[in-house]
């Protein structure tokens, strides 16, 4: 599904309706932007995490267990707290 919308002089968007009405889109709701590949995308901020489960396509290792996810986010977070930001074992 997409749609066009007209930029105003002051910068505002109208959703098309169809899309407002697929996306559930309320008065007040609020619209996550980004900018992927030179792409604008807008992600309604109404929306659960579950939602957006396979947004980005599959992994490119393949799919990932819990128990892995687990794993992964442990090592990020201890490589934080040491000041590893890159992975390169050593401090930034």
């Amino acid at each position: 599904m997409g749609g066009y919308a007209g930029l105003t002089s002051r910068g505002q968007l109208t959703i098309p309706k169809k899309i407002r009405d697929e996306l559930s889109l309320k008065a007040g709701d609020t619209v996550a932007w980004t900018i992927m590949d030179g792409l604008l995308i807008g992600t309604p901020r109404n929306l659960e995490f579950s939602d957006l489960a396979g947004f980005l396509g599959d992994p490119p290792g393949g799919l990932a267990t819990l128990e892995e996810i687990d794993a992964a986010v442990g090592d990020a977070v201890g490589r934080h707290v040491a000041g590893d930001h890159d992975g390169s074992g050593r401090a930034a």
